[in-house]
């Protein structure tokens, strides 16, 4: 078995028989649940199926009665449980036989909620021991799914990402502690791409909180407690001279601790397509080493990256009411690219220090827009 005999008692997964629930934007009737297409592995040896589960009647945050749900448990399909109220990945690679990239995986599911009180344990620190910086290693993941719920759960020392959105339509994230430790191998914490309108709301998270890459559009985070870790990521965008698009995300009342970044947008030169509409505010910073970052000259691998002509376009980017203090002595860093600067930028009731006095700001490439008092300044 890839799982260890520790299950969440409390961990219910809820297929939702009725159209757009939470009333998410973007999602069309519901379909119910696609059993032949769904897959969760390498834990079970066959898909959920069946209906001899009982019904719940459930009520959305309007306050309206909505139909009948099915639960399933995952003591009915082969979970012994200890009395613990953890699950928990094998520690053995090998044990991953079937797909070791992936542990638990909802798949072409739409109507779908998953919440629980107990905590899932990913046991990760065999897989930061042998990281290649293989980005798809993941302990949850959503894929291809639409019209998702997905509250109170807590995940710690994921193999690689813990919470990942792929392909999915309308999802409400909320209520989630994921916690890894500073030495982990760079492990996201929520990753989002290819995901349309997806709200993310009072989460503890560290690594990095979140990042969002290309085909990411309509993504709202609030009221998110960040680090240790990389901070809030656009990004990366553009690399080995692909195409990348990413818009309308706004980040609104987060706080970040001893982070190496705050929020950031990275980009490799080469690339094409657009960072756009981007929104971040209402942000306290602590002891934070890069609070501010536009890079569109990202490059991370041995060698040094050539200089090159294309850039992914970054516009109409909101920096508002960012407050705090930075560990570097520079707060604000846009460095943006001389074929395609970053336009449209706005620094707007900026306040950021180090140790009691005014921190510095770098600013190359870029027409940016300061309003009100802004500290550093890039002019």
């Amino acid at each position: 078995m890839s799982l260890q005999t520790h299950f969440i008692p409390s961990l219910i997964v809820f297929l939702l028989s009725f159209p757009s629930y939470y009333n998410l934007p973007g999602i069309s009737e519901a379909s119910g649940y696609d059993v032949s297409a769904s897959r969760v592995y390498p834990w079970y040896p066959s898909t959920i199926q069946g209906n001899n589960f009982g019904s719940k009647i459930m009520s959305s945050k309007m306050g309206r009665s909505l139909a009948a749900v099915k639960t399933f448990n995952v003591n009915d399909y082969g979970a012994k449980g200890d009395g613990s109220d953890a699950t928990e990945a094998s520690a053995d690679r090998s044990a991953y036989s079937i797909d070791l990239t992936r542990w638990l995986v909802f798949e072409n599911v739409q109507n779908l909620a998953v919440e629980g009180g107990g905590t899932i344990i990913g046991n990760g620190k065999i897989w930061w021991e042998n990281s290649c910086k293989v980005n798809d290693d993941l302990a949850l993941i959503f894929y291809n799914c639409k019209n998702l719920v997905v509250k109170n759960l807590k995940i710690q020392n994921a193999q690689k990402m813990h919470v990942s959105f792929v392909k999915c339509v309308g999802a409400e994230v909320s209520g989630l502690t994921i916690t890894a430790p500073a030495e982990s191998s760079n492990i996201d914490g929520i990753h989002v791409t290819h995901t349309q309108n997806i709200q993310i709301s009072s989460s503890v998270i560290g690594d990095d909180c979140i990042s969002i890459v290309s085909g990411s559009q309509k993504v709202q985070a609030t009221g998110i407690t960040c680090g240790p870790g990389h901070g809030i990521s656009i990004g990366s965008l553009g690399d080995g001279n692909s195409e990348a698009h990413v818009s309308d995300v706004t980040v609104n009342e987060a706080t970040l601790m001893g982070t190496t970044n705050g929020v950031r947008i990275k980009t490799w030169q080469g690339g094409s397509g657009s960072a756009s509409n981007i929104k971040f505010q209402n942000i306290e910073m602590h002891n934070v080493k890069n609070p501010i970052i536009i890079d569109q000259k990202y490059c991370d691998q041995d060698k040094p990256c050539k200089s090159q002509s294309r850039a992914v376009q970054v516009q109409n980017v909101l920096y508002q009411n960012i407050k705090g203090t930075s560990s570097s002595s520079e707060a604000i860093q846009i460095d943006c690219s001389e074929k395609f600067p970053c336009k449209g930028i706005v620094l707007q009731g900026i306040d950021l220090r180090v140790g009691g006095k005014a921190a510095k700001a770098e600013c190359n490439n870029a027409k940016i827009t300061e309003k009100g008092n802004v500290s550093p300044s890039c002019t």
